[in-house]
């Protein structure tokens, strides 16, 4: 099975836009196209959060129309940008849960898909409280056998990057005390950063996805101010194998084309696999 996983799409409607020359309704529209001339072709698309600049019904309207264009089934969840009623109402035939939380797990793939909401409005910090803990819970005790991806928008581990370790998920143990309790989670997959990071939490993969609308700069060192930057829009795609193993590539969306290689590393490709004297 092939994933692919687009994050913090920011999309305002066509012609308008994100900054002085940062387009994020092209850059979605441009991804969507490499994602779906992809070969093989990815089975299923998800985003994780940030869909939308500002939440606004004109956005979500455009984001729609943009992602009926993939060619695959594509499963949402809510960042600290978007607005819960105005997901609803513009993706209405998403697997929502009742409630009031954009809730879901979904079983129609070989793996399962189980999405959180960590959305607090109004703040760009995350947050999971007691109740979606104790969802969280349930749902993955009603499947220990299912190879199962949980995923959110905010991180809930440092990135060493301490402007937005400030924004992420508060107080995470409750969760790390979750997926502790069930070994059948195999990646936990998230957004909010703009950069492609990857480390392990509570025993299990993690990994965050890049933004195909800006990166963020990568900044260590602390106090220092967030900054924008010109790297290419780009996507994760994740690859899950019949042996039981998720592969993760990172995916620019712009094409680089291709370098000629040397004559010398062409040989040593030719002579690959054949026994060599040392």
């Amino acid at each position: 099975m092939l994933i692919a996983q687009i994050s913090d799409m920011h999309v305002k409607p066509q012609g308008e836009m994100l900054a002085p020359g940062l387009d994020s309704h092209a850059n979605l529209a441009a991804a969507i196209r490499r994602i779906d001339a992809l070969d093989p072709r990815p089975d299923l698309a998800v985003a994780t959060g940030d869909l939308t600049a500002d939440g606004r019904p004109e956005e979500y309207a455009a984001l729609r129309a943009l992602l009926d264009r993939l060619a695959m089934p594509y499963l949402l969840l809510p960042g600290n940008h978007d607005d819960r009623d105005g997901m609803r109402a513009a993706f209405p035939d998403q697997p929502w849960e009742d409630g009031h939380f954009l809730l879901y797990a979904v079983d129609t793939w070989p793996l399962r898909f189980v999405a959180l909401d960590t959305l607090v409005p109004g703040s760009n910090v995350g947050r999971l409280c007691n109740g979606r803990l104790a969802w969280l819970d349930r749902t993955l005790a009603a499947a220990p056998d299912r190879p199962t991806i949980v995923m959110l928008h905010h991180p809930p581990f440092a990135t060493g990057m301490p402007h937005l370790d400030r924004m992420g998920l508060e107080d995470a143990s409750g969760l790390a005390a979750v997926i502790g309790r069930h070994r059948q989670v195999v990646r936990i997959l998230c957004g909010h950063i703009h950069r492609p990071i990857h480390t392990i939490f509570a025993g299990v993969p993690a990994s965050i996805a890049p933004s195909t609308a800006f990166q963020m700069q990568l900044i260590l060192k602390r106090g220092a101010a967030l900054q924008w930057t010109r790297e290419p829009p780009a996507f994760q795609l994740h690859a899950w194998s019949d042996s039981g193993h998720l592969v993760s590539h990172t995916v620019f969306v712009e094409d680089f084309g291709f370098l000629e290689r040397p004559k010398s590393y062409k040989a040593m490709e030719a002579g690959a696999g054949k026994d060599v004297p040392a």
